[in-house]
């Protein structure tokens, strides 16, 4: 697998020393044009290709785009649901939308992917492509262009998704545990990351994410109440931001209720999430971990120190390269796997 964007690294140290002294709005031209070359720029092999549909349903990327945005509109927060799905797809048998599968025992069903949304924007979106080009674009693509327009949505990095995924034929719940969990300690994150064939910076940049997402009170309220067992909150919590976090999930508060895991800037993708990190003020502990060992530390730094205008320049860098390598997971092309008429069953 290839995705390296030639010699971006050195336009990536040029515009940043450059904007060094730039006022917000010449930041934002600036960005404008890394993004353009970031666009133009992601290469990758693997059987997937850009423009895969460019022949032979040349609206596809428009239709994902207009469905996403249309929900987008009614409800932000399908954004980082979409996100979430197309994650939680590819650690489990590829990225193949076997997530989408419905079933009693599917992927779905299990208790990793409880809360999983965005199901229904899947969904309309085949239903159109199916109308306007039937038998042609996945479900697995689908998943990872949406990814892809919910983080353009709000205000993060664009790229071009290579494609021609097709989608599996095997959805099993057993197989759910290759997820990461809230609670995993770093060794466990890097090693569930590593399985998939993703690096420690992988790992750090995709839960970069994490700046527009949510989560409930029951995933991180034992943090805030009798962590050590002795009746103390955990350590690395600041204890500027515990009381926030206590009065938002109360000992008998609704476990359900949900809270921002980027404090600072909800709803919209920027690299605030790092500096939350590294000030102990991240929700999951999880995500907190990720400051406290060696092997995460220094990037966590790096995208923490480099928050200027809408988000760092660093880290827009970065995500678009990493989600490229995730949605590249264990994928099927040419013929294996088949394109679903409808993405929650197999044909």
């Amino acid at each position: 697998m290839n995705n390296t964007l030639t010699g971006l690294p050195q336009l990536e140290l040029f515009f940043t020393t450059l904007s060094r002294n730039m006022t917000a709005s010449e930041i934002a031209a600036l960005f404008f044009l890394f993004s353009a070359l970031l666009r133009s720029s992601l290469v990758l092999s693997q059987g997937l290709q850009r423009g895969f549909y460019d022949s032979n349903c040349p609206d596809a990327e428009d239709i994902v785009r207009s469905t996403v945005k249309k929900y987008y509109n009614n409800d932000a927060t399908i954004a980082p649901g979409l996100l979430r799905l197309h994650f939680h797809d590819c650690f489990v048998q590829g990225c193949d939308a076997s997530v989408l599968i419905s079933g009693a025992s599917s992927e779905r069903t299990a208790p990793q992917n409880f809360g999983l949304r965005g199901f229904e924007v899947i969904d309309d979106a085949k239903s159109q492509l199916e109308a306007t080009c039937p038998g042609v674009v996945s479900c697995a693509d689908i998943l990872a262009l949406a990814a892809r327009d919910s983080v353009d949505l709000t205000g993060g990095p664009s790229w071009s998704v290579p494609l021609g995924r097709r989608d599996g034929r095997i959805s099993s719940a057993a197989d759910a545990k290759a997820l990461p969990s809230p609670a995993d300690p770093v060794s466990v994150q890097r090693q569930k990351f590593a399985d998939q064939g993703l690096s420690d910076h992988d790992l750090v940049t995709l839960v970069g994410a994490h700046t527009i997402g949510q989560t409930d009170c029951a995933l991180f309220r034992y943090r805030l109440f009798n962590f050590t067992a002795t009746g103390n909150a955990d350590p690395t919590i600041s204890p500027a931001f515990l009381p926030q976090l206590r009065a938002l999930c109360p000992p008998n508060g609704d476990p359900s209720r949900r809270v921002a895991l980027d404090k600072d800037s909800t709803g919209t993708f920027d690299a605030s999430f790092f500096k939350n990190v590294r000030d102990g003020n991240a929700v999951l502990e999880s995500d907190q971990r990720l400051w406290s060992d060696d092997a995460t530390q220094g990037l966590v730094q790096k995208y923490a120190g480099n928050v200027r205008g809408l988000f760092g320049l660093r880290f827009a860098y970065d995500f678009p390269k990493a989600m490229v390598s995730m949605s590249s997971v264990a994928v099927k092309t040419g013929r294996q796997g088949e394109i679903r008429r409808k993405c929650s069953r197999v044909n």
